[in-house]
């Protein structure tokens, strides 16, 4: 108590009307909340604590925070009592928390937690509510110009250049494993962001520095990787050098292949979005100099030819195993899953643009690939009420090259749900393809990622659109979007995820609603015309996302609760936000982040490309010149 005393002199001493203002018995009340230090939330300068409420520092090492107490009738979340931001609270709403007997730094360090938006003080000097380039913004809303302010609060630096955005910045977590990294995956969002914001040099930044670090040695026990691998995160690191009796400290990135991640996955996706922002930020910039590099060129030569490896596969989707995208965690995706198929495409697609011309023969490669991919996700994955009913009638066990039942699929593997839920107009690319399997489950960021790479046809794209209309409460609900749909339940979850505690019904990767999928959403349905589907799609995540401190996913059928393993501000959901945002008011950007239809592709027949078929053709052998 004394020590709360001791900081609250000095506040009231300068001028602080909130300090001088707290009575006996409110410190006596804040001082009872002292001994859970994650509940607490105040402005930190050196060895300086400050009033939120007026901004007076005080030199006493006590931690304090004055807060608002109609702030405070928030609910609760997972056992935390989350502590408001204090800007316009009036004296008597004022309280002092004691934290003196906390032991743990990390929560020293807390920042403020809770940040309304109509607390956004519009004369902040951090650039929130501004364009980043010395204007302000004036179409933009409060919401907007909070999430920008907590985007680059985000923003991580690298020998003083930004270099990339922390997956998360939740001061409530004391353990935020590797949630303090910068991701390939999960900084696609704000580098698009920042790129129709105008602020390019963290994303040219990002893509090179990650360059640098697909040529690192990289060990998983005593087996290497091949070089085209990129890093799934890295991480900023300070070292200690001491260089002839000199002590000095450096900065190095420390990158994760995947070696130090949860059930070591693989980041299979890391090198297709590398690809595929490197092409974005060309097409925004102008600035062609960077994907011309010879180290550049060398980069998509290398992931490419990982890529287009010849192996024992008989198909031209690629093979990959459970957790190697987004859902990094195992939930029945190995084999051929469909999101995996769409970001191949697309890089393809990006990487044949980029290419010099003297890689003529890769770029035959490539042509050969695409071709091949779209013809088999088209023909193959695509499910509506006609192909259903198809798959229906199926008969099994044929051995012929004209089968019509080609994977020997068996009707009794169609799920009872799938007979009620697929509507007569619309339909979608069902989640995974294998010899006698079909995965029927709805996977968002597949099915959208088609319509973006032009991997579906037009047609396609709509029906999509259209399931997706049609199917609103189930994909959308009250949070946007669902990462898959329907869930695995009881022995299903058990058999399938391995009984993942994380990975329960409606929750995270199985069911789970993930706000980050709403600018992949909007980008899809821009390019597609359906624009008003994007802006339904906004608004209601708009309601939620702050007063939710911007979860990393919601939980439940309908998405009502925020997730019970949810980081809180989380960067892909503000950043996600943020692009929503840009591209509606901005759609021609839409251009140079989708592909339109392949000419080069279509004029390429998939039976003529088969010796079998066509006795004229020969064989050729990929060559790759990296």
């Amino acid at each position: 108590m004394k020590s709360t005393l001791r900081l609250v002199e000095p506040l009231a001493a300068s001028g602080c009307h909130g300090a001088a203002s707290v009575s006996s018995a409110q410190r006596k009340v804040g001082d009872s909340w002292g001994y859970s230090p994650k509940r607490v939330a105040f402005h930190k300068q050196g060895r300086s604590y400050t009033c939120i409420k007026c901004e007076q520092n005080a030199g006493d090492s006590s931690r304090v925070v004055y807060n608002n107490q109609a702030h405070l009738e928030r609910e609760a979340l997972q056992e935390k009592v989350v502590v408001s931001s204090l800007q316009g609270a009036t004296p008597e709403d004022s309280i002092c928390v004691d934290t003196k007997s906390s032991s743990r730094r990390e929560d020293v360090l807390v920042e403020e937690l809770s940040q309304r938006p109509e607390s956004v003080d519009s004369n902040t000097n951090d650039g929130a509510g501004s364009n980043g380039n010395g204007y302000k913004a004036l179409d933009e809303s409060p919401l907007e110009a909070e999430a920008w302010r907590l985007l680059k609060k985000a923003v991580v630096s690298y020998c003083g250049q930004p270099v990339g955005t922390i997956a998360a910045n939740d001061p409530t977590d004391p353990y935020p494993l590797n949630y303090d990294q910068v991701f390939i995956r999960d900084f696609i969002p704000s580098a698009i962001a920042f790129l129709l914001k105008g602020e390019h040099e963290i994303v040219r930044n990002f893509i090179h520095h990650t360059l640098q670090l697909q040529s690192w040695e990289k060990t998983v026990d005593c087996y290497t990787p091949g070089q085209g691998l990129m890093p799934a995160s890295f991480k900023v690191q300070t070292v200690f050098l001491d260089r002839e009796g000199v002590k000095e400290t450096e900065e190095i990135l420390q990158p994760d292949f995947g070696e130090a991640a949860i059930g070591r996955v693989a980041p299979v996706d890391s090198g297709l979005w590398w690809i595929i922002l490197l092409r974005a930020y060309g097409k925004c910039t102008g600035d062609l100099t960077l994907q011309e590099r010879v180290d550049v060129q060398t980069g998509i030569k290398m992931i490419l030819k990982v890529c287009l490896a010849d192996g024992f596969d008989m198909f031209p989707s690629l093979l990959v195993t459970d957790g190697s995208m987004m859902i990094d965690r195992r939930m029945g995706t190995h084999g051929h899953p469909l999101e995996i198929q769409a970001l191949f495409y697309h890089a393809l697609r990006c990487a044949k643009e980029m290419l010099h011309p003297e890689a003529h023969d890769l770029i035959r490669s490539v042509n050969s690939r695409l071709a091949a991919l779209s013809f088999h996700i088209q023909e193959y994955y695509w499910l509506d009420i006609r192909k259903l009913n198809e798959i229906y009638r199926y008969r099994t066990e044929e051995y012929s090259s004209d089968a019509v039942n080609k994977f020997n699929i068996y009707p009794d593997q169609i799920s009872r749900w799938l007979l009620d839920w697929l509507p007569e107009q619309g339909g979608y690319f069902i989640g995974n393809l294998q010899p006698a399997h079909m995965d029927f489950r709805w996977f968002t960021l597949g099915n959208i990622w088609s319509i973006c790479s032009a991997l579906a046809t037009k047609e396609q794209s709509e029906e999509i659109l259209t399931l997706v209309e049609k199917k609103w409460e189930d994909l959308i609900g009250t949070m946007p979007l669902k990462i898959c749909y329907p869930t695995l339940e009881e022995d299903e979850w058990r058999i399938i995820t391995g009984a993942d505690p994380k990975n329960t019904a409606w929750s995270y990767h199985n069911g789970g609603s993930w706000p980050v999928l709403l600018w992949q959403f909007t980008l899809a349905c821009i390019k597609m015309g359906r624009s008003d589907l994007a802006e339904k799609a906004v608004a209601i995540a708009e309601k939620r996302l702050s007063k939710d401190w911007w979860p990393e996913y919601y939980d439940t059928k309908s998405g009502r609760f925020i997730g019970k393993q949810a980081r809180l501000y989380q960067t892909w959901s503000i950043a996600g936000y943020l692009t929503s945002k840009l591209l509606l008011k901005n759609p021609d950007a839409v251009k140079w982040l989708t592909c339109e239809d392949d000419e080069d592709a279509a004029s390429i027949s998939c039976v003529d490309m088969n010796p079998r078929r066509n006795p004229d053709l020969k064989p050729q052998g990929d060559r790759h010149i990296v």
